[in-house]
């Protein structure tokens, strides 16, 4: 009980509004646009931040500046496990514990809690802003590789590394789950750009049983694939 009420304190330390201007670190450039779904919330955390939607009641993304030095002070940070739904939303807007309960799928990190430098961004990295229904074989499997794949990389990569990770949703949801209609993602991408060589290349993969680890794709195919122009006004290398 002790630690629900720490996480619950240090998630208060965190900025919410309709802009980025607090937490401006995490992207290469200007945050970028996402049209649809709609009823947006700008959430800066202390080592991530969300663009949220009230109607998917999921994040749209989730941006992180990584390096060498960040990964190496997450490599010893113990995992907190204290899921908690964001109280800085309005009500209405936030996903629930109990929707995810029963469900079938796992509450999947967008940010990663193995990404996590303290035990404050550790804490912070358990809100459900940071979720996505994700299908449990799938988060487990295929994606935790991805997600090592890329710490490897960054471990490698000479200064920062921007990572953009998120859901792409059917036209219409075709699955919710709980009383509060989260939205269930046909896929989730993790987009990674180094601005030291301005490469950039990205992982999309399909939120079901059985999807292996798929080999990254251009950004170029990305943006066709998923029509999210997220490196927008940047110079990027395939």
């Amino acid at each position: 009980m002790r630690w629900l009420v720490v996480a619950f304190l240090l998630c208060h330390l965190a900025v919410y509004g309709k802009t980025f201007e607090d937490c401006p670190q995490f992207f290469p450039s200007s945050p970028p646009r996402v049209d649809q779904p709609v009823g947006q919330h700008a959430l800066c955390f202390k080592s991530f931040a969300v663009l949220y939607s009230a109607q998917s009641k999921t994040p749209l993304y989730v941006a992180q500046r990584l390096n060498r030095q960040s990964l190496a002070d997450a490599s010893d940070e113990k995992r907190s496990n204290n899921f908690y739904a964001e109280a800085r939303l309005p009500f209405t807007a936030r996903a629930q514990l109990q929707d995810y309960k029963g469900s079938g799928y796992s509450r999947g990190h967008m940010a990663p809690a193995a990404d996590m430098p303290d035990a404050e961004s550790m804490a912070q990295s358990f809100s459900l802003a940071n979720m996505v229904p994700q299908n449990i074989d799938h988060n487990g499997g295929a994606w935790a590789k991805i997600e090592k794949s890329t710490r490897d990389y960054v471990k490698r990569a000479n200064g920062d590394v921007f990572v953009i990770t998120g859901p792409v949703f059917a036209p219409r949801p075709e699955e919710t789950i709980g009383t509060n209609a989260v939205w269930v993602p046909q896929k989730v991408f993790k987009l990674v750009y180094t601005p030291s060589t301005g490469r950039a290349w990205a992982y999309l993969q399909n939120n079901e049983a059985g999807q292996q680890s798929l080999r990254p794709i251009s950004y170029v195919e990305f943006v066709e694939k998923t029509k999210l122009k997220l490196l927008d006004g940047l110079t990027v290398r395939n």
